[in-house]
């Protein structure tokens, strides 16, 4: 969540940021919380101040008894039980406002960096690099009118890939759980341990440690990274126990630091974790839900980063070339997307999308988001380094990133490379299927 500090001492940019993101009353809930603090404030000041009454009148109590004075003793000890009440009561105020102020923060949005091009919706997204061609200040997904032609005739879509190949179930899934669920079968689930062990694989040379992070979290965790407060309904909740399943390893593995001092010197902190992912994508519908484009449990390689303030853009660019890399290196036509203001996600800075073109579809799919959320997180999760310098504790800022994950890639990968005698293995990955066509 913002800091109280960067309210106070940057309201109208913070405003500014709110509008930028589309995000409604951004004034209204400024004001409030900065009238909220001041009350918090001033019933702070005057049990302060009431405190330190009390105690001198202690001291005058036991100077009056020596004294004889009983009478005069007795009055202001009935003037410090009196005061007593109304400090329990500033108490309480304080708590309130406390926890009203908590509640307000959770409500409202990061802040975009000033470099978060305006816009409303996915239109306005900017496309900032593409292997097909060289992009151009102003590109929007609106006007990007380039699409690739794989000579691919009568290409046919995954789903039907799949079943022709015998690779994926989706039928088994539904009788098995539900829509959304998918069953993959030799190949099929091959591909799937490939992709994740190459992922992994290149996680670690680019200096990620491995995290085998559970896929279940309690409350505090889903608060931590901001998933908690649910807004849209998108967690699978286990009531009983009041766990939830992970919509992604950026909870889990962010968590791990929550409530943590790190030292400067192990700064940044690069982990990466193969988890399960399960999300209910409430209110999907269509087209774009067919086959794997859209599942309620899928699986997913992530990269987190924790670092120091004046490094994180650093840390940023860098993750955008891990992914890239990536996808050079699986052979699929990609483009970079920088977000607009109104597309970002709650808890973000900055987020650059990649996605892969589907030749079957004839559309553009979503394969990562790689974000950086400033301070944003580390303020709701206490993540804080010590300064080696001034040896003031200071919050750390939070970056993730999906490397990749599968369902999209699997469908491209699938569309893509499908010729008259089976499916085309990418270089990359023939030494983890152990075959160079899926036939």
């Amino acid at each position: 969540m913002l800091t109280l500090q960067l309210i106070k001492e940057q309201r109208d940019r913070v405003i500014n940021g709110l509008n930028k993101k589309h995000f409604n009353g951004a004034e209204e809930a400024i004001n409030q919380v900065l009238a909220i603090d001041k009350q918090r404030r001033e019933s702070q000041q005057q049990l302060d101040a009431n405190l330190s009454e009390a105690k001198k009148m202690a001291a005058q109590i036991g100077g009056l008894m020596k004294q004889g004075q009983k009478d005069e003793a007795e009055a202001i000890k009935q003037k410090v039980s009196q005061m007593k009440e109304t400090n329990k009561q500033l108490e309480e105020q304080m708590k309130k406002a406390e926890e009203d102020l908590t509640a307000l923060l959770c409500t409202i949005p990061n802040i975009p960096y000033d470099e978060v091009p305006e816009g409303s919706c996915a239109e306005d997204n900017h496309v900032v690099k593409s292997n097909l061609r060289e992009c151009h200040e102003g590109d929007t997904v609106g006007n990007w009118d380039v699409n690739p032609s794989l000579g691919i005739d009568n290409p046919l879509p995954h789903w039907e890939l799949a079943k022709k190949y015998n690779l994926i179930d989706f039928d088994l899934g539904v009788k098995i759980t539900g829509a959304g669920f998918p069953v993959y079968i030799g190949k099929g689930a091959r591909l799937q341990r490939a992709l994740i062990n190459f992922f992994l694989d290149e996680a670690r040379k680019a200096g990620y440690t491995e995290i085998m992070p559970p896929t279940v979290v309690n409350a505090a965790s889903g608060y931590g990274t901001g998933q908690l407060p649910d807004k849209e309904g998108q967690m699978y909740h286990c009531e009983v126990d009041d766990f939830y399943l992970i919509p992604t390893a950026e909870v889990p593995v962010t968590n791990i630091y929550r409530d943590v001092i790190l030292d400067e010197k192990d700064l940044p902190i690069k982990n990466c974790a193969y988890t399960e992912c399960f999300r209910r994508e409430a209110g999907s519908y269509g087209k774009d839900v067919r086959g794997l484009n859209r599942l309620h449990e899928f699986s997913k390689i992530e990269i987190v980063r924790i670092d120091k303030p004046e490094h994180s853009k650093e840390s940023h660019k860098e993750m955008l070339e891990h992914v890239e890399g990536l996808l050079k290196k699986l052979e699929l036509p990609y483009r970079i997307l920088l977000l607009c203001g109104g597309d970002q996600s709650f808890t973000s800075s900055i987020c650059y999308d990649f996605e892969v073109y589907s030749e079957a579809q004839k559309r553009w799919l979503e394969v990562s988001s790689v974000s950086n959320f400033d301070n944003y997180q580390a303020n709701r999760l206490k993540c804080r380094y010590r300064n080696a310098e001034t040896k003031k504790t200071e919050l750390c800022h939070t970056l993730n990133g999906s490397a990749l994950a599968l369902p999209r890639i699997v469908a491209a990968l699938l569309e893509n490379n499908q010729t008259e005698n089976g499916i085309r293995v990418p270089k990359a990955l023939v030494p983890y299927m152990g075959c160079d066509m899926i036939d």
